[in-house]
């Protein structure tokens, strides 16, 4: 859920009462004031996906994945 407000003497004031408990936990975004801001590529956890990569010893996963995943017939991948 989005809600929009504004910084004032330190405290964020929305511009419509908000339906959160006091105490609530939340997190502030700053931004321009627009929810469909896109954050930066930096902040997309995919961003470093490479560096998450693991050497699986598959060399033909690319071109037969249907085959590790659902069982179907091997394909020749052109090497």
């Amino acid at each position: 859920m989005v809600y929009q407000g504004t910084i004032q003497n330190g405290v964020v004031v929305f511009g419509a009462p908000v339906p959160l408990a006091d105490g609530t936990p939340v997190n502030v975004v700053v931004g321009n004031g627009l929810p469909s801001q896109r954050p930066a590529a930096e902040d997309d956890p995919l961003f470093d996906m490479s560096e998450l990569a693991v050497d699986m010893g598959i060399n033909d996963l690319g071109a037969n994945i249907d085959h590790y995943l659902y069982g179907h017939p091997k394909v020749d991948d052109g090497r």
